[in-house]
């Protein structure tokens, strides 16, 4: 007869999470610990054994963990122990990339595409998968199908006036945004993450003072989390940066730098009880277009049963809180630059130079979830975004 010696595994560190005045439902939270030179995975327990998803990446300074607050009640703390190396509780968000498109998979389930190649004029998400397994987000317009405004293609960036270009609309002349290469497309337990490099062109015979017909060049970082099928979230931060030359970015409500396009049912205008809100309280189109807040919602029916949608802007966002181009015709996108239409006033000019080598950066979230916005409680998953939980270490 033998013995065996089992040893308990004993964690490296412990991480406090203090939910501070908000209470936290499917919050993403992450911090930086000192790891191990070679160690590039971690293992995450709460203190009664209960595991946790762990996403771990190193970067600048040691590890990156990042998983997700279930469920913290206000002034709450939850402390958790990290144990290095091992499995960081398997693939959750998976990204399958293929030729022109990476499909993204939550829990195994299609929850969109990204669509980089092909003949498109822009990137864009589409479809978008909501709580209830339909589509939230209008059909591709094709030509001939009626579709008003067919550049609006689900989820996408743009802007209407870029020296003078045009790259919101695709009508004759438009400007393009053409994928150039991926910096990341990073697949895990937590989350899943498209770092996309393209460049913003004019057409095909521009030539600037380069020789070229570059104008800016667009990093754009793609996060979907792994949350429940009721809620899902996309981080979105979008860099912009004139590699060349000087660039304007002209006063025009066409554009924006996170664009959606809900389902036709959705619509305000369709009158089966779509609607739009702001973080200010204002509803539909008249109290919303043009005005500023921290978040902007629509929500509608799709398929019988009521859905939201979120743009969230984040406080460290270009020209933070935005200005909203939100329609009762199911556009909503947040567009920082303009104003004379958003005022009534052409003495006010959102016009924006962005010097030769300097950048711009937009920081959103989709937050996506069944009902309105009070149902969907997105006032205060704003806080999960704009004033997350506290992290200690130690």
């Amino acid at each position: 007869m033998t013995s065996e010696r089992v040893e308990a595994i004993v964690a490296d560190l412990k991480l406090t999470v203090y939910a501070g005045p908000h209470g936290r439902v499917y919050c993403p939270v992450s911090t930086v610990v000192e790891a191990p030179e070679g160690v590039d995975s971690a293992q995450l327990k709460t203190e009664g054994g209960k595991e946790v998803g762990c996403q771990a990446r190193r970067v600048d300074g040691g590890l990156h963990l990042a998983w997700i607050v279930d469920d913290l009640a206000a002034d709450a703390e939850q402390v958790y122990e990290v144990t290095f190396g091992g499995d960081g509780g398997g693939e959750g968000v998976s990204l399958d990339q293929g030729a022109e498109s990476i499909d993204v998979r939550i829990g195994g389930d299609h929850f969109t595409t990204y669509t980089f190649g092909g003949d498109i004029v822009r990137p864009r998400l589409h479809p978008l998968i909501g709580p209830h397994g339909d589509p939230v987000t209008r059909p591709m317009a094709t030509k001939g199908d009626g579709k008003d405004h067919p550049h609006h293609r689900s989820i996408w960036i743009s802007h209407g006036c870029v020296n003078g270009w045009n790259n919101w609309a695709e009508g004759d002349g438009h400007a393009w945004t053409r994928h150039r290469e991926f910096e990341s497309v990073e697949s895990g337990p937590v989350y899943g993450r498209i770092v996309a490099i393209s460049d913003w062109t004019g057409g095909d015979y521009y030539r600037g003072e380069h020789k070229s017909n570059l104008l800016v060049e667009e990093r754009a970082g793609w996060t979907f989390y792994n949350t429940p099928g009721d809620v899902r979230i996309i981080d979105l931060t979008v860099t912009l940066t004139a590699p060349e030359i000087d660039v304007l970015f002209g006063d025009t409500k066409e554009g924006g730098l996170a664009s959606l396009r809900v389902a036709e049912s959705m619509e305000v205008r369709a009158g089966e009880g779509g609607m739009i809100e702001n973080g200010n309280g204002g509803t539909n189109e008249d109290e919303t277009w043009g005005k500023r807040a921290p978040w902007c919602h629509y929500s509608g029916p799709v398929n019988g049963k009521r859905v939201g949608i979120a743009i969230m802007d984040h406080p460290d966002s270009f020209r933070h809180p935005t200005w909203w181009h939100v329609r009762n015709y199911g556009l909503m996108t947040a567009n920082p630059f303009g104003w004379s239409h958003f005022y009534g006033d052409e003495s006010r000019r959102g016009n924006h130079v962005l010097e030769a080598n300097q950048s711009l950066t937009g920081i959103y979230r989709y937050y996506i979830h069944a009902g309105n916005a009070k149902e969907g409680k997105v006032g205060e998953a704003y806080h999960d975004f704009a004033n997350p939980p506290v992290v200690d270490v130690g």
